[in-house]
C-alpha cells in the first residue's frame, strides 16, 4: 500500500501525511517556501515539483526509505470533525470547483435527487435551507463510510483518523499531530524541531485557504447544523477522530481541543 497522501519536501527536512480539510494548503506552501524561498504559484495540490509527493512515481522510493528510516521529521494535522464535516458539504458539495465544474460530475446531481440536498443553485450562490441540506448530506456522508452505498467515502469526509493510521500500519512514525484550530503553536512546533534551507517565519506566512470562494458562505453557528440525530450521526462516523484527537463530541459549539493529544496511544490504536 506504501504511503498515500504523504508529501515531503525536495531537502527531505520534513514529512507530512495530508488529511484533507485540515489546513494542507497552508502546509505545504509551507513545506514547499522552505525549500525554494517562495510559494509555489497555484494551488499547491496541483504542484508537480519541488515537493515530493506518493503520487508520483519517482518519489515514492525516496518517500518509503526515508519513512521507515525515521531520517525526516513526520508530522500531520487534525481538525474538529463537526467544522470539518460542514467545510467538506459547503466546499465540496454546494461549492464550484477550481475547473469550473461540480465536485466528482454526478455526485451532486445525484445527492440532489436521492437524498433531496439543495446546493444553492448552478453557481451554489443561491438562497437555500443551508441546515435541511446539510443534516441530509450527513446520511449520505453515513452511508458511504458505513455501507460504501451509494459509493465509496470521499476522503474529505472520511475519517481523519483513517488517514493518519496509513502512514503508522505502513512503518512510519509521527513525531507530531497538532490542530488546525492552533495552528501556530503546532506548526512552530514542527519547525523549531528540524532545519530547513530557507528559514520560515510562521508570522508572515499568509493561509492559503484554497476552498474558500467556492460555495456559498456559512449562514448559521456551528451548533445549529447539528440536531441530536445529526450530533448521532457524526459520532457514528467519527468516534475514534474525537476520542484519539480529543475534540467535544458534546458540544458542536466548542470547536478547541479539550485534552493533550497522546502520540503512543495513536500509534498504539492505529497500528493494528
Amino acid at each position: 500500500m506504501g504511503f498515500p497522501g504523504v508529501w515531503m519536501t525536495e531537502s527531505e527536512s520534513m514529512i507530512y501525511r495530508v488529511v484533507p480539510k485540515c489546513a494542507c494548503s497552508t502546509i505545504g506552501q509551507i513545506m514547499y517556501y522552505s525549500d525554494h524561498g517562495r510559494f509555489f504559484d497555484g494551488d499547491i495540490h496541483d504542484a508537480t515539483h519541488g515537493l515530493h509527493k506518493w503520487a508520483f512515481a519517482d518519489s515514492q522510493d525516496r518517500i518509503s526509505k526515508t519513512v521507515r528510516e525515521h531520517t525526516s521529521y513526520s508530522f500531520t494535522c487534525v481538525r474538529n470533525p463537526y467544522t470539518r464535516i460542514l467545510s467538506s458539504f459547503f466546499d465540496k458539495i454546494c461549492g464550484i470547483q477550481r475547473n469550473g465544474s461540480r465536485y466528482r460530475g454526478n455526485l451532486v446531481p445525484t445527492l440532489i435527487y436521492n437524498y433531496g440536498i439543495e446546493v444553492g443553485g448552478d453557481d451554489g450562490k443561491g438562497e437555500f435551507d443551508q441546515i435541511a441540506s446539510f443534516r441530509r448530506f450527513l446520511l449520505f456522508a453515513r452511508d458511504t463510510i458505513r455501507w460504501r452505498r451509494p459509493m465509496d467515502p470521499d476522503i474529505h469526509w472520511s475519517a481523519m483518523s483513517g488517514h493518519v493510521s496509513t502512514f503508522i500500519v505502513n512503518g512510519g512514525r509521527y513525531d507530531r499531530i497538532f490542530w488546525t484550530e492552533k495552528f501556530n503553536d503546532g506548526m512552530q512546533g514542527v519547525l523549531d524541531a528540524l532545519e530547513t534551507p530557507h528559514p520560515v517565519t510562521l508570522s508572515e506566512i499568509p493561509r492559503f485557504n484554497e476552498s474558500e470562494g467556492h460555495g456559498p458562505k456559512r449562514a448559521h453557528p456551528v451548533e445549529d447544523y447539528f440536531d441530536d440525530l445529526s450530533m448521532h450521526l457524526v459520532y457514528e462516523i467519527y468516534k475514534q477522530d474525537f476520542e484519539l484527537f480529543r475534540y467535544d463530541f458534546e458540544n458542536p459549539a466548542n470547536k478547541m481541543p479539550v485534552g493533550e493529544i497522546d502520540l503512543d496511544e495513536i500509534h498504539a490504536k492505529l497500528g493494528d
